[in-house]
């Protein structure tokens, strides 16, 4: 944790926090801190700074902080990603906060289970919590957008199309021949399929809505690979 976000539940004031459960932790048992010591800290979703550690009691932290630095630039980068399996979404969501990508879709897909859609890792507190430990990893404020399309063909046809229009827009696939461009600093869309791609019908959808399919690579990666593979390949 390279930074703790302070969320509105934290604030006594416009100067004044309490930290308490896992930050508490950390400033306690991991930090070994003190009062008097400082802090690095960020409002969600605004600047960040840094605080002063006024009291420490046996279950939460006082500090007093100043908050007057831009978090860094957010990739200009939309990520649609075939939900993976449960035990992974937990590192996908917290690596895409890592990056700093600003938005991501979670979409269905044929070889997608069912029951992935009901894994309580979805559930609105867990990926609240999941972006935010990539936030702090990563010394970041802003929250990712997160979209959840359970339904393939709708998001497709209907809301694709005007995700893309005026953008760079890649589906990566494990079989065509053309290499992910660098994208710059463009907005971009790419989309990323399960472990062994789209089908061919999801293939064909996605580029009748605008994308270009192309390759990261010989290699069949997993999804949390993949995601990464994708980002280095396409940034400078």
């Amino acid at each position: 944790m390279n930074l703790i976000l302070l969320e509105p539940e934290n604030l006594l004031s416009e100067s004044r926090a309490l930290l308490s459960g896992i930050h508490h932790h950390h400033v306690v048992d991991v930090l070994k801190a003190k009062v008097g010591d400082t802090l690095k800290v960020g409002l969600l979703d605004g600047q960040k700074g840094l605080a002063t550690i006024q009291h420490i009691g046996l279950t939460d932290t006082a500090i007093e902080y100043r908050v007057d630095q831009q978090p860094p630039k957010k990739l200009p980068l939309h990520i649609i990603l075939a939900l993976p399996r449960p035990k992974v979404i937990r590192r996908i969501l917290r690596s895409c906060a890592e990056f700093g990508i600003s938005e991501i879709t979670l979409l269905n897909s044929y070889k997608v289970e069912k029951s992935y859609w009901q894994s309580p890792q979805l559930q609105p507190s867990k990926v609240h919590r999941h972006f935010l430990d990539g936030l702090e990893q990563s010394g970041d404020t802003i929250l990712p957008a997160l979209n959840v399309e359970p339904r393939f063909k709708p998001f497709a046809e209907d809301r694709l199309p005007k995700i893309v229009q005026g953008k760079n827009a890649f589906v990566c696939h494990p079989y065509v021949n053309t290499a992910m461009p660098v994208l710059g600093n463009k907005q971009s869309v790419i989309a990323i399929g399960p472990e062994g791609g789209f089908t061919k019908y999801e293939l064909e959808k996605l580029q009748e809505a605008g994308m270009q399919a192309v390759s990261i690579g010989d290699r069949i990666l997993r999804s949390e690979n993949a995601l990464i593979k994708a980002i280095s390949s396409s940034t400078p």
